[in-house]
């Protein structure tokens, strides 16, 4: 598979990689011999670098990957988040980002992935009332102590990244990038480019809308974190639907699957793009690598961008308490 740079000093990763939010059941129930069996397809198929986070089942997706480096490790890259509290006992999440905490965070996250040193490590949501170069000058100790290899930051502005970089290197920017999360055009997939900086489309299969197989709110669990998206509401969830149809037939129509024709959409916005899609399947997984191989011409991107209605989608990206520390939503 092809690879990109996360920076202009960071590793090298296939261009389509893999979120692992869903080793820890964020979207349904996935047993441990399934995540080992999807991470161990995922090598096979090509992807080198795993994304997951502290908050992720708090630390559970992190300790299943430590299981899977055992055997894998120099094969794979390895990016964790920090930065967000959870409150066991009210149900609470707060984010904070001081120094301290982050350290104690990496420390945490080293121990159950049971690595010396985390390949890239991101600022998972940001604390907005505290500044950003105090943040990152915390995280720049923690690089030069060689406990992280490469700094990153999550949902941010282009104001904040570009702060965040004159302090120290920034490698990669998360953000949610698909053709119904275009959020990153209003400015950071310029600024990314400008600076030399990976931009990471996390979901960029539309939380599973751009597939042969979209999923069904009906189906959903209550831990689903998609029945607390407005996008799923039953407002707004079938008029996306349809206007999904129209991508599928396109697809349909090229002799593409619509997963592939999506990562392909999301590679070709800029060759600083790393595609992120997260999934409990490996078959899945392999639809959405086909995407890397895929190369689309000018009109092809044009059909593709000119089937979705002028206000699509419907409803906003995250409920309210989904958007503790996005800066832009």
């Amino acid at each position: 598979m092809e690879e990109r740079w996360l920076g202009t000093l960071g590793p090298r990763v296939s261009c389509v990689s893999l979120g692992c939010m869903n080793l820890a059941g964020a979207y349904g129930p996935l047993s441990e011999e399934g995540a080992l069996r999807l991470l161990d397809r995922a090598v096979d198929l090509g992807v080198n670098h795993f994304d997951t986070a502290d908050i992720y089942g708090m630390g559970l997706s992190e300790e299943i990957i430590a299981k899977f480096l055992r055997a894998r490790r120099r094969r794979v890259t390895i990016a964790s988040k920090g930065g967000v509290r959870f409150m066991r006992a009210t149900g609470q999440r707060y984010i904070d980002n001081s120094p301290a905490y982050m350290k104690q965070s990496v420390d945490n996250s080293l121990r159950r992935l049971g690595v010396e040193r985390i390949d890239v490590y991101y600022v998972h949501r940001r604390e907005i009332d505290r500044p950003i170069e105090e943040v990152i000058g915390g995280l720049a100790d923690l690089k030069r102590a060689g406990k992280i290899g490469a700094i990153g930051l999550s949902e941010v502005s282009s104001e904040t990244l570009r702060k965040a970089h004159r302090v120290d290197r920034i490698a990669a920017v998360q953000s949610e990038y698909s053709l119904w999360s275009k959020v990153p055009e209003q400015d950071l997939l310029k600024t990314t480019a400008q600076l030399g900086i990976a931009l990471v489309a996390f979901s960029p299969l539309a939380r599973g809308m751009l597939t042969a197989s979209p999923p069904n709110p009906l189906d959903m669990t209550a831990r689903d974190l998609r029945k607390r998206m407005p996008r799923f509401s039953e407002e707004n969830f079938h008029k996306n639907l349809a206007a999904m149809d129209a991508f599928r037939s396109l697809a349909a129509d090229l002799g593409q699957d619509p997963a592939s024709l999506a990562i392909a959409w999301v590679l070709s916005r800029g060759r600083n793009v790393v595609a992120l899609p997260g999934t409990r399947s490996g078959d899945h997984l392999e639809v959405a690598v086909q995407g890397a191989s895929l190369r689309l011409d000018a009109e092809t991107v044009e059909r593709i961008e000119s089937i979705f209605p002028d206000n699509f989608p419907w409803g906003a990206r995250y409920g309210n308490a989904q958007r503790l520390g996005v800066e832009v939503v």
